[in-house]
């Protein structure tokens, strides 16, 4: 039975989170991407790591039942992201947490980082992360699905928007996931209005400034087939943090905790215990 939690972040923004498992176990923030919510991770919070940790799953700004407020000013720079997630960990009073960011949510670590370091964590966890992002790095270290994407879930068209969603998410797993899956994820990624995906894609980020200040163990996790954040991404930044361990996943696209949550269960479990031994 998940705990549900309203957190106040950062410009008053109001921050839907929810709280499974062992209350008494280590803290596992795991944070969603772009355009998702905290239900992608279903397959961990509803698994054996339950028994053990406390996982916490917060909606990002303009995501699931979180507050989605219109205009870029709500959602440009990182000092914004950066204060929400910190505002979680003070409310929730987590003691040295993992922190997990799938794909955008490696970015929104970040901006963490950028302006709290990571003195108060326990370690970190990129999982099929962007590292730098902006139409700049389409082809290199993004895929070219999004130049047919974009204009498609970023326009206020509803008929453009459902057709674009589609397409994204066929393009992030390399093997069909179970129909009720794709039922709640294509709703759950619907719930985020169009203009909310712009204005996080309006933004060139960079984060390998931060990742080169990290000194808490840090595991990289990727899959080899991901086409939307592709493998360079996860090489660069095992270039800029060289001290991370890098988690290659053979065959897999860019949700290994959807295709393969039985090793990744097992891998996070793992590093999480390590980090605290």
């Amino acid at each position: 039975m998940a705990i549900q939690h309203t957190i106040l972040g950062a410009d008053g923004v109001n921050l839907h989170v929810r709280e499974f498992g062992n209350p008494q176990g280590q803290p596992l923030v795991l944070i969603h991407g772009w355009s998702q919510s905290h239900q992608c991770w279903a397959q961990q919070y509803h698994s054996e790591l339950a028994a053990t940790f406390r996982i916490i799953t917060p909606d990002l700004r303009g995501h699931g039942q979180s507050d989605k407020p219109l205009g870029e000013a709500h959602y440009a720079g990182s000092r914004v992201w950066a204060e929400d997630l910190a505002a979680l960990i003070t409310a929730l009073q987590l003691e040295r947490p993992i922190l997990a960011g799938w794909s955008y949510g490696g970015l929104v670590i970040g901006h963490y980082l950028k302006h709290f370091g990571d003195s108060a964590l326990a370690g970190l966890n990129f999982v099929g992360a962007g590292v730098r992002v902006g139409t700049a790095h389409i082809g290199t270290l993004l895929g070219e699905t999004f130049l047919e994407v974009l204009p498609k879930v970023t326009c206020p068209d509803l008929t453009a928007n459902i057709e674009g969603i589609r397409q994204f998410l066929r393009a992030c797993f390399t093997q069909p996931i179970a129909p009720a899956d794709w039922d709640s994820a294509l709703a759950f990624n619907m719930v985020v209005p169009p203009a909310v995906r712009a204005a996080l894609l309006a933004q060139e980020i960079d984060i390998t400034p931060q990742l080169a200040t990290i000194t808490r163990p840090t595991l990289m996790t990727h899959g080899l087939a991901d086409i939307l954040v592709l493998p360079a991404s996860g090489r660069l930044l095992l270039e800029c943090c060289p001290s991370a361990r890098a988690s290659w996943y053979e065959g897999v696209g860019h949700g290994p905790f959807v295709e393969a949550p039985a090793r990744f269960n097992a891998e996070l479990a793992a590093f999480a215990h390590a980090t605290v031994a």
